[in-house]
């Protein structure tokens, strides 16, 4: 404690709570977080802020703190006896060939492939599938311990150049280079400040659009508001400063810009977002001889009203994939002749399923649908006509089906979660799909098995729920059990192989998926049922599942965790000071934990869309009413719980998990621990480096069995 108290004078108040962790031999100290007297005025209430100086991630007491909780947090963790056994299962499961799903441009293939243990998966590239893959980029070599992350890669039209982005640390700020394939040397042009967009080339190869923002004040890059997303136009061989000013709008701050070309070279489609809601208006900006010289984008809709996204741009006519009069999705058709709304085409209507993706290769539709959760795919014809469905392995998840109108194949990856991912070739003609690449790895899959059941929630909605475990599993309430969830921002959660779920698995644990409302399992209605005025249904859905696995015998309270990241750490945090008692662990990650304040920083402001605000009268009683930081009980008796975030995340700022671990450690919430895992040189998730995932999740899982007393052979 005096080495602590040496350390952080400014951070600590000199003294330390000492308390028996439930169940552990360990006693834990915490320090004592100083506290100032910070008062907001929301709508006539005051609302207390004693640890709004956590919110400034630059300062020495900032530092400080976090060097003193991982002080106590490392401990802790180094002392449990199921640490080692964990990152040494965790490391084994993890050593496997991973392949990216390939796709093609210019006469050249390109993927994605890890031997195991790589920080950073390494592009290759090819002449045809038959021929020896070549090394396109390697971002291995671009830092010493990985931090240094790909966000994107985009080859020229000749597949002679390769546009793509890194990231610094995990931050979602991009500086974007050039390749020449051929030498293996970057070209001089350097563009940065560059975030939420990837680069798209006019068909002569000599240059691309991308989006970006002013470069921040001194001091603000990882906290600082992003408003006001400029698209550019960058020709090779020229500064930054020279960049052509595509579309920007001073009125609307809020606006942000995606541009994609399409398949026929004709045109750039720009997609206009506002916030991070699926509404979006969308443009069209003819190219010149496949070059861009200027000109101004043509508006296609910009109400706002629905999701519209481009599939394929062919014989003058454009097809998007809406939700418009169509919650669960539809196919329609746009002459470019008349392209008012009024004369758009219902190509393939909506139907029971969701559609959540589409695209055209090979003169076919390829349209991916969710039925209760698992992935659908359906080949119909130009004129609508159903062709049939691509067979998959089994309930599981499939993505990619990239490509273009032109071509004649297309790959996808197919994964469920006692299964890796394989790769596969797909001919749309035929429906005809061929294995292309298939992982081996340490996981005994065919020892396991996936279930698919439903919840019923509070108001008697239908949840569905994934559980997979090892075969012959006795039902008889005694199994440490792992419920995950994430329920927002129309993002659907789908049954996909993960090593987290497969170590877990091998633990011994039985590993739970659901499909909470917010997400986009069932369309535009199931997402909107968990936002805003009514998120309290993804609480009650989650809960819903905790209870029905508790009531089915699968767990019981003593030996049920749960664990979410981002909008799924809200969820944890919210669920856990609503339910303590339903949990023996629980672990939040980079979660938005101040409802009241998160969209005063970076990019907090577009979840809006999703949550609300606290500057509304009404949307702040509820926000109040579920906000992890304002919600905590003194008294009640909470789980063993592990904040986790990171002090480079710049998508939901660390000053979330700061705020709501000090005022968990200060308030009485029972003997289980209540630590904080700060990575360094880390961000929201993406990007991060193979031995940084290790170690965190390793040591999640390890924090958890240790609070179930879970013995590990």
């Amino acid at each position: 404690m005096k080495l602590l108290t040496r350390t952080v004078p400014a951070v600590l108040a000199g003294t330390f709570a000492l308390l028996a962790t439930a169940g552990h031999s360990q006693t834990l100290s915490y320090p004592q977080t100083r506290k100032v007297d910070q008062v907001d005025i929301y709508h006539g209430q005051r609302i207390a802020d004693p640890y709004r100086w956590l919110e400034d991630d630059n300062s020495a007491d900032t530092k400080a703190w976090v060097q003193a909780q991982n002080a106590v947090t490392e401990r802790f963790l180094a002392a449990m006896p199921q640490r080692a056994p964990v990152r040494k299962l965790y490391t084994e499961l993890f050593n496997f060939e991973k392949f990216g799903v390939p796709f093609k441009e210019g006469g050249r293939y390109f993927w994605t492939r890890n031997d195991g243990l790589q920080q950073q998966d390494v592009v290759y590239t090819a002449t045809s599938l038959t021929a020896t893959p070549t090394v396109a980029l390697d971002p291995n070599t671009l830092s010493k311990d990985g931090t240094v992350a790909l966000t994107g890669t985009v080859p020229s039209p000749d597949g002679k150049l390769l546009a793509y982005g890194v990231a610094m640390g995990g931050s979602d700020w991009q500086r974007w280079q050039v390749r020449d394939l051929a030498t293996g040397q970057d070209l001089p042009d350097r563009i940065e400040w560059v975030k939420f967009s990837r680069a798209a080339w006019t068909p002569d190869s000599k240059g691309f659009f991308y989006a970006r923002y002013d470069a921040p004040k001194p001091g603000e890059a990882l906290t600082g508001a992003n408003f006001f997303q400029k698209l550019y136009y960058h020709r090779l061989g020229t500064p930054q400063s020279e960049d052509l000013l595509v579309m920007e709008n001073k009125a609307e701050k809020q606006w942000g810009f995606g541009a994609q070309v399409a398949d026929d070279g004709s045109a750039v489609l720009i997609n206009v977002w506002r916030g991070s809601g699926r509404r979006n208006g969308l443009m069209l900006l003819p190219l010149q001889k496949g070059t861009y010289a200027g000109g101004t984008p043509v508006p296609l809709t910009m109400d706002f009203d629905a999701e519209y996204v481009p599939v394929t741009l062919a014989d003058n006519t454009l097809y998007l994939r809406t939700n418009k009069d169509a919650p669960r999705g539809r196919l329609v058709a746009v002459d470019l002749a008349r392209p008012a709304p009024a004369q758009w085409r219902t190509v393939v209507p909506e139907g029971a399923d969701a559609m959540t993706a589409a695209s055209g290769v090979a003169g076919r539709f390829l349209l991916q649908y969710l039925r209760h959760a698992s992935t659908v795919v359906r080949v119909f014809d130009p004129a609508g006509k159903d062709l049939g469905e691509v067979a998959l392995p089994g309930v599981g998840t499939a993505r990619g089906f990239g490509g273009r109108w032109r071509d004649s194949e297309t790959f996808f990856s197919y994964a469920s979660l006692n299964s890796p991912g394989e790769i596969y070739r797909l001919e749309p003609a035929s429906r005809q799909a061929s294995l292309f690449k298939k992982p081996s790895t340490a996981f005994p899959s065919d020892e396991f098995v996936t279930e698919r059941h439903f919840v019923t929630s509070r108001d008697g909605t239908r949840v569905p729920v994934f559980i997979a475990h090892r075969k012959g599993l006795k039902l008889d309430g005694s199994h440490p059990t792992l419920l995950y969830a994430y329920g927002g921002f129309n993002v659907p959660q789908t049954p996909s192989y993960g090593v987290t779920a497969a170590t877990w698995m091998r633990m011994g644990g039985v590993y739970v998926l659901a499909s909470l409302r917010g997400g986009g399992e069932y369309g535009a209605a199931w997402h909107e049922a968990g936002t805003k005025l009514k998120k309290q249904n993804v609480f009650d859905d989650f809960i819903a599942a905790a209870e029905w696995l508790i009531a089915n015998k699968y767990t019981q309270p003593a030996k049920l965790a749960i664990n979410g990241g981002s909008n799924g750490g809200l969820l944890v945090g919210a669920v856990v000071n609503q339910r303590p008692e339903l949990f023996g662990a629980a672990v939040p990650a980079v979660g938005v934990m101040d409802m009241l304040r998160f969209h005063k920083f970076t990019i907090g402001w577009a979840w809006i869309s999703d949550y609300g605000s606290a500057d509304d009268a009404q949307q702040f009683g509820a926000l109040r009413a579920y906000s992890p930081l304002h919600t905590l009980r003194a008294g009640a008796s909470y789980p063993a719980i592990l904040v986790t975030t990171a002090d480079r995340d710049d998508r939901v700022v660390p000053a979330h998990s700061f705020k709501y671990t000090a005022a968990l450690q200060a308030v009485d919430t029972g003997p289980a621990p209540k630590l904080i895992r700060i990575e360094t040189q880390a961000g929201h998730g993406a990007g991060k480096p193979t031995s940084k995932i290790i170690e965190e999740r390793s040591d999640m899982l390890a924090f958890i069995a240790h609070s179930l007393g879970m013995t590990l052979r």
